[in-house]
């Protein structure tokens, strides 16, 4: 049995946006969806869902949400099987409690709080920074979160950890029906046989062709197994996070892999993720590698 994908909202309008993204994902996935909100919320954020006019507070403002929510989801796609939570808990805890037993995490990008300047709520950098299970920021603009582009681009970087990754695009792109495009970026270091230009030639050619035969090796057992899936592959010499920002423009998501590490922190995000899931053009997917 599938796990369900689990969404959490709080009554902002970004997760409303998350809300929608993730019952069209559960329907192309064949999945339930489980809507949580946490009713501990004010631990992070501060005002009123932008969409109630009910001012009471407590349990009734979070039933409300929750049940809000769960009819949208409803009127939004009949056919998938809905589920709402509160929880007596915070954003975080409650969400990081959840992704023990969900296919993935949806949140949106900002959180209730609306504070001038933020890029990404905290409860959206903290759970895709520590979740056991993929999480997806819906962000960028509208027509990216519609999938108007028909195309989910994966950035790989060190195959330890782009394996789950590379897996979960290629499930994305097929229920999506559209091409997948991997990227993985490469530098030549700046100060190498600066004064010998054909040497300097040389060495970068290498450094590509490197990059081009681990790009090949990620890809080969999900080539395999996803035939019906169109894939383009490119090497791209730069910073990873620019490379893969300037792709998210016009994706329809940017998946990518996630550094675990030991002990209470639990998973460390990368510059390139990091920078994705405050610039980025489209939904990001966050996908923790092995422990």
């Amino acid at each position: 049995m599938e796990l369900p994908l689990v969404v959490g909202v709080d009554g902002s309008d970004s997760s409303l946006e998350a809300l929608d993204w993730a019952v069209d994902a559960a329907a192309r996935h064949g999945l339930s969806l489980r809507i949580v909100h946490a009713s501990l919320w004010e631990r992070y954020e501060g005002v009123l869902p932008s969409f109630s006019a009910d001012r009471t507070a407590g349990k009734a403002m979070a039933e409300h949400i929750a049940a809000s929510c769960a009819e949208r989801a409803r009127l939004r796609d009949p056919d998938v099987k809905i589920s709402s939570d509160v929880l007596p808990d915070d954003a975080v805890s409650a969400l990081l409690h959840a992704a023990h037993t969900s296919f993935a995490l949806v949140t949106g990008s900002r959180g209730r709080g609306g504070i001038a300047g933020l890029l990404l709520g905290s409860v959206s950098l903290v759970v895709a920074a520590r979740a056991e299970c993929p999480v997806v920021v819906v962000r960028g603009g509208e027509r990216n979160r519609q999938g108007s582009f028909g195309r989910v681009v994966v950035g790989l970087g060190d195959p330890a950890d782009s394996s789950a990754a590379v897996r979960f695009a290629f499930r994305e792109a097929q229920a999506r029906g559209c091409a997948l495009h991997a990227v993985r970026a490469w530098r030549s270091p700046a100060h190498a046989h600066a004064e010998h230009p054909l040497i300097a030639d040389d060495a970068a050619g290498a450094h590509e062709e490197r990059a081009s035969a681990l790009l090949t090796d990620a890809l080969r057992d999900a080539v395999r197994d996803h035939p019906q899936v169109d894939v383009s592959r490119r090497t791209v010499e730069g910073p990873a996070h620019k490379v893969l920002l300037e792709a998210s423009t016009d994706a329809d998501l940017v998946v990518v892999g996630a550094h675990r590490r030991h002990g209470p922190v639990g998973l460390q995000l990368g510059r390139a993720a990091h920078v994705l899931l405050h610039h980025a053009g489209c939904p990001v997917a966050v996908v923790p590698g092995p422990a």
